[in-house]
Protein backbone atom coordinates (compact mmCIF):
# COMPACT_ATOMS: atom_id res chain seq x y z
CA UNK A 1 0.00 0.00 0.00
CA UNK A 2 0.88 3.65 -0.56
CA UNK A 3 0.10 6.38 1.58
CA UNK A 4 0.52 10.18 1.71
CA UNK A 5 0.17 12.17 4.59
CA UNK A 6 -0.34 15.78 3.86
CA UNK A 7 -0.45 19.37 5.29
CA UNK A 8 0.55 22.84 4.64
CA UNK A 9 4.02 23.02 5.06
CA UNK A 10 5.53 19.42 4.75
CA UNK A 11 7.62 20.16 7.78
CA UNK A 12 5.53 20.03 11.26
CA UNK A 13 2.75 17.42 11.24
CA UNK A 14 3.18 15.47 8.23
CA UNK A 15 6.97 14.66 8.31
CA UNK A 16 6.23 13.53 11.46
CA UNK A 17 2.79 11.07 10.30
CA UNK A 18 5.54 9.88 7.12
CA UNK A 19 8.02 8.68 10.34
CA UNK A 20 5.52 7.30 13.17
CA UNK A 21 3.76 5.35 10.24
CA UNK A 22 6.51 4.09 8.26
CA UNK A 23 8.09 3.04 11.78
CA UNK A 24 4.58 1.02 13.21
CA UNK A 25 4.27 -0.57 8.83
CA UNK A 26 8.04 -1.33 8.93
CA UNK A 27 7.43 -3.09 12.76
CA UNK A 28 4.21 -5.07 11.60
CA UNK A 29 6.00 -6.58 8.70
CA UNK A 30 4.22 -4.19 5.93
CA UNK A 31 6.27 -3.89 3.37
CA UNK A 32 4.44 -0.13 2.73
CA UNK A 33 6.02 3.38 0.86
CA UNK A 34 4.87 6.25 2.93
CA UNK A 35 5.69 9.73 2.20
CA UNK A 36 4.77 13.40 2.79
CA UNK A 37 3.78 16.08 1.26
CA UNK A 38 2.38 20.08 1.51
CA UNK A 39 0.42 22.10 0.01
CA UNK A 40 1.42 25.46 -0.09
CA UNK A 41 5.26 24.54 -1.47
CA UNK A 42 6.78 27.53 0.58
CA UNK A 43 9.24 24.90 2.16
CA UNK A 44 10.23 22.40 -0.66
CA UNK A 45 13.45 20.98 -0.44
CA UNK A 46 13.60 21.55 3.41
CA UNK A 47 14.33 19.42 6.34
CA UNK A 48 11.41 18.56 8.68
CA UNK A 49 11.38 21.32 11.74
CA UNK A 50 13.67 21.38 14.44
CA UNK A 51 10.87 20.52 17.11
CA UNK A 52 9.13 17.68 14.59
CA UNK A 53 12.34 16.42 14.68
CA UNK A 54 13.42 16.59 18.05
CA UNK A 55 9.91 15.28 19.23
CA UNK A 56 10.59 11.97 16.48
CA UNK A 57 14.08 10.80 17.77
CA UNK A 58 13.08 11.49 21.52
CA UNK A 59 9.96 8.70 20.35
CA UNK A 60 12.83 6.51 18.54
CA UNK A 61 12.08 7.87 14.92
CA UNK A 62 14.80 9.81 12.82
CA UNK A 63 13.20 11.63 10.29
CA UNK A 64 16.21 14.12 9.53
CA UNK A 65 16.61 12.82 5.99
CA UNK A 66 13.09 13.84 4.78
CA UNK A 67 12.70 16.57 2.57
CA UNK A 68 9.45 18.64 1.66
CA UNK A 69 8.13 18.18 -1.48
CA UNK A 70 4.70 20.33 -2.57
CA UNK A 71 1.69 18.10 -3.31
CA UNK A 72 0.50 17.72 -6.71
CA UNK A 73 -2.67 16.87 -8.41
CA UNK A 74 -0.75 13.24 -10.15
CA UNK A 75 -0.64 12.15 -6.26
CA UNK A 76 -3.89 10.86 -6.85
CA UNK A 77 -2.72 8.33 -9.43
CA UNK A 78 0.23 7.48 -7.15
CA UNK A 79 -1.10 6.54 -4.01
CA UNK A 80 -3.89 4.56 -2.36
CA UNK A 81 -4.54 6.31 0.10
CA UNK A 82 -3.90 10.12 0.81
CA UNK A 83 -4.63 11.58 4.53
CA UNK A 84 -4.81 15.41 5.25
CA UNK A 85 -4.07 16.86 8.69
CA UNK A 86 -6.57 19.56 8.59
CA UNK A 87 -9.93 20.97 6.99
CA UNK A 88 -7.30 24.09 5.22
CA UNK A 89 -5.32 21.18 3.81
CA UNK A 90 -8.28 19.18 2.21
CA UNK A 91 -9.64 22.63 0.31
CA UNK A 92 -6.00 23.03 -0.63
CA UNK A 93 -5.90 19.77 -1.85
CA UNK A 94 -9.01 19.52 -3.65
CA UNK A 95 -7.57 22.68 -5.59
CA UNK A 96 -4.84 21.62 -6.29
CA UNK A 97 -5.99 18.08 -7.93
CA UNK A 98 -8.83 19.70 -9.52
CA UNK A 99 -10.33 17.31 -12.11
CA UNK A 100 -8.14 14.59 -10.53
CA UNK A 101 -9.28 14.22 -6.73
CA UNK A 102 -10.74 11.05 -5.71
CA UNK A 103 -12.84 11.18 -2.54
CA UNK A 104 -12.52 7.75 -1.76
CA UNK A 105 -8.70 7.79 -1.97
CA UNK A 106 -9.06 10.68 0.65
CA UNK A 107 -9.45 11.29 4.80
CA UNK A 108 -8.52 13.19 7.39
CA UNK A 109 -5.78 11.58 9.67
CA UNK A 110 -8.13 11.83 12.51
CA UNK A 111 -11.12 10.07 10.95
CA UNK A 112 -9.16 6.81 11.44
CA UNK A 113 -9.51 7.74 15.95
CA UNK A 114 -13.18 10.16 15.61
CA UNK A 115 -14.98 8.41 12.34
CA UNK A 116 -16.41 10.96 10.47
CA UNK A 117 -15.92 13.50 12.82
CA UNK A 118 -13.17 15.67 10.46
CA UNK A 119 -10.95 16.94 13.11
CA UNK A 120 -7.43 18.75 12.97
CA UNK A 121 -4.33 18.04 14.27
CA UNK A 122 -3.65 21.28 15.14
CA UNK A 123 -0.59 22.94 13.35
CA UNK A 124 2.35 23.61 15.86
CA UNK A 125 4.60 26.04 13.34
CA UNK A 126 3.31 29.28 15.09
CA UNK A 127 4.13 27.92 18.56
CA UNK A 128 6.54 26.36 21.44
CA UNK A 129 7.84 22.94 21.38
CA UNK A 130 4.79 21.35 23.66
CA UNK A 131 2.59 21.60 20.98
CA UNK A 132 4.93 19.73 18.53
CA UNK A 133 4.35 16.89 21.18
CA UNK A 134 0.66 16.92 20.97
CA UNK A 135 0.88 16.63 17.57
CA UNK A 136 3.07 13.48 17.71
CA UNK A 137 0.55 11.94 20.25
CA UNK A 138 -2.53 12.45 18.43
CA UNK A 139 -0.24 11.20 14.84
CA UNK A 140 0.71 8.52 16.62
CA UNK A 141 -2.39 7.63 17.92
CA UNK A 142 -3.87 7.61 14.76
CA UNK A 143 -1.45 5.45 12.91
CA UNK A 144 -1.73 3.18 15.49
CA UNK A 145 -5.46 2.74 14.43
CA UNK A 146 -4.60 2.95 10.85
CA UNK A 147 -1.93 -0.32 11.72
CA UNK A 148 -4.39 -2.14 13.50
CA UNK A 149 -6.71 -2.19 10.26
CA UNK A 150 -4.20 -4.19 8.45
CA UNK A 151 -1.21 -5.71 10.98
CA UNK A 152 -0.57 -9.02 11.28
CA UNK A 153 0.47 -8.37 14.90
CA UNK A 154 -2.30 -8.64 17.10
CA UNK A 155 -3.55 -5.52 18.13
CA UNK A 156 -2.29 -5.44 21.88
CA UNK A 157 1.11 -6.10 21.05
CA UNK A 158 1.46 -2.91 18.97
CA UNK A 159 -0.11 -1.10 21.74
CA UNK A 160 2.22 -2.96 24.43
CA UNK A 161 5.09 -1.91 22.28
CA UNK A 162 4.13 1.76 21.37
CA UNK A 163 3.45 2.21 25.52
CA UNK A 164 6.81 0.86 26.27
CA UNK A 165 8.75 3.16 23.65
CA UNK A 166 7.21 6.48 24.97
Amino acid sequence: MKVLMVCLGNICRSPLAEGILQDKAFRSGLKWSINSAGTNGYHTGEAPHHFSQKVAKLNGIDISQQRSTKFTANDFELYDKIYVLAADVLDEVKKIAGKKFDPSKIDFLMNELHPGQNLDVPDPWYGTEPGYHEAYSLINKACDAIIAKYSPIPKGALQQETSNSI
